[in-house]
């Protein structure tokens, strides 16, 4: 996977940093959007396909990104579809702290090292390219403005920033309703985007996984095609 792109999971993160602060918003659920959004950028790649409202690995050849093969190797490793609530929920943790150091590394962010209160070491994270997290927010802000439908990419983000709720750090006050509510609504432009969002969502609420929402029978996509069942398509892929 080249570097010229950036992964779903950087972009979240990267949407999440607060420039004045040099911290993340939703610190608390950001490690959650930030495993299901590594479900989405290795469906994207076409290493996992939806099945049912699990995930199955079909074909193992690593991406090249390390934090998304590590994913992939243990996904791998499960032998089985996995429930997406599971995989999101599972003991995973520190996800948000994993992907700072791997920006830093990559040089997006900065580590800038201080204190709190002139004794506590803390570490704060500033954006290398403001340019860049500009053009990541246009992309968002165009969709919800114009209503176009937005590419899988940018529909999966905007589900996730939503599952998050980045909603109120991205647009802030009684003015930025409308534009999270408009996010909200973007999760309809991608179908696996959208349940692995309501999956964030489940765990956040504490649902078992068994409750997690189905692809309604007869739901059709964004085009007004009939939605594709999950099962099919492993099973498409996984014959070929």
């Amino acid at each position: 996977m080249g570097r010229s792109r950036r992964t779903i999971p950087e972009e979240l993160l990267l949407l999440a940093l607060d420039p004045a602060t040099g911290t993340t918003a939703q610190p608390q659920t950001l490690d959650l959007g930030l495993a299901g959004a590594q479900l989405v950028e290795l469906s994207l790649a076409g290493r996992i396909v939806p099945d049912g409202d699990r995930i199955a690995v079909v074909v193992p050849r690593p991406t090249g990104d390390p934090t998304l093969d590590h994913a992939l190797e243990l996904l791998r490793r499960r032998g089985s579809p996995v429930r997406a609530a599971h995989w999101i929920g599972g003991p995973r943790l520190g996800l948000r702290q994993t992907y700072l150091a791997h920006l830093e590394r990559c040089g997006m962010v900065t580590a800038v090292s201080g204190q709190v209160c002139g004794v506590l070491p803390t570490t704060r994270y500033q954006a290398s390219d403001d340019c860049t997290n500009a053009a990541i927010k246009q992309r968002l802000d165009t969709a919800i403005r114009t209503g176009v439908p937005p590419d899988p990419r940018t529909a999966a983000l905007a589900a996730l920033a939503h599952a998050v709720g980045l909603g109120k750090h991205l647009y802030p006050g009684n003015e930025g309703r409308s534009s999270r509510s408009r996010l909200r609504d973007l999760i309809r432009y991608d179908p696996l985007g959208g349940m692995v969002a309501h999956a964030v969502m489940d765990v956040q609420n504490g649902l078992p996984a068994q409750q997690s929402r189905p692809a309604p029978a007869g739901s059709r996509g964004p085009a007004g095609r009939p939605a594709a069942s999950g099962r099919s398509v492993a099973s498409r892929v996984g014959a070929r």
